[in-house]
């Protein structure tokens, strides 16, 4: 019996990511969700995934610990390779530069999006290459792309990733792993509930805040045959607020 492909979502316990391990659940994929300490959201997300019939596996650990990302991955990577590793690990801490603490607000944004993604990516990466196929997208955002007052530790994360993305595309192409970028714009999660949505949405062409399903179907289909072609892309899912 063939077994189904494997995805791995960091993050993957809430928001964009909980709604990714979902789809591509509903694609046919088992899943590994990788989260940091939200352990009643992962196992609501994985009691989804059951009932769909796929596999899931819960694995906590901080993306941006070496040794933890080791620890986690090395035992399940000995027997399987994630066809498609999903990069959505991140959070922000919203200052302006000029009150900025350097370990608190500049490094640890950084540690998350930019460690984070080196050393999951790359301990992945090594089993993908032994089969010659396999798909890594990355969640970036339109703060990467056009920068926002406020972020410039979560924009400089952001653009980092995205420059990331396009560089290891090429180094990938090659070997038949596709690699590439979702930029969401204001979604509904948990990083954007307290926004101000009334000076927001003026400025949204759609109108309205993007959904967390939204930006799990773009990488459902960078997951799928139908992306085939696409590698080192940066696909915007924004409502058209940066074009």
């Amino acid at each position: 019996m063939k077994s189904s492909p494997i995805a791995l979502i960091t993050g993957g316990s809430k928001g964009i990511g909980a709604a990714t391990a979902i789809m591509l659940a509903s694609d046919g994929f088992d899943v590994w969700i990788n989260y940091k300490s939200d352990h009643q959201s992962a196992t609501t997300v994985k009691e989804t995934i059951l009932k769909l019939g796929r596999e899931c596996k819960l694995l906590p650990f901080d993306v941006s610990d070496p040794q933890r990302v080791s620890e986690a991955l090395e035992p399940l990577l000995e027997e399987k390779a994630p066809f498609a590793l999903v990069n959505n690990a991140g959070f922000y801490a919203n200052t302006l530069m000029l009150t900025m603490d350097f370990e608190q607000d500049w490094k640890k944004v950084l540690n998350v999006h930019l460690d984070g993604f080196f050393l999951v990516t790359k301990i992945v990466l090594a089993r993908m290459l032994r089969k010659r196929r396999g798909r890594v997208i990355n969640i970036v955002s339109t703060s990467g792309q056009a920068g926002m007052a406020g972020q410039v530790n979560y924009s400089a994360a952001k653009a980092g990733l995205i420059g990331a993305t396009k560089a290891l595309a090429r180094e990938m192409g090659k070997r038949n792993i596709l690699v590439n970028a979702i930029a969401p714009g204001f979604i509904e999660t948990d990083m954007t509930k307290d926004l101000s949505w009334e000076h927001i949405l003026p400025k949204i062409p759609l109108n309205r805040a993007g959904k967390p399903e939204e930006v799990a179907g773009v990488v459902s289909f960078l997951c799928s045959s139908k992306a085939s072609y696409v590698t080192g892309e940066v696909i915007s899912v924004n409502g058209g607020i940066y074009m």
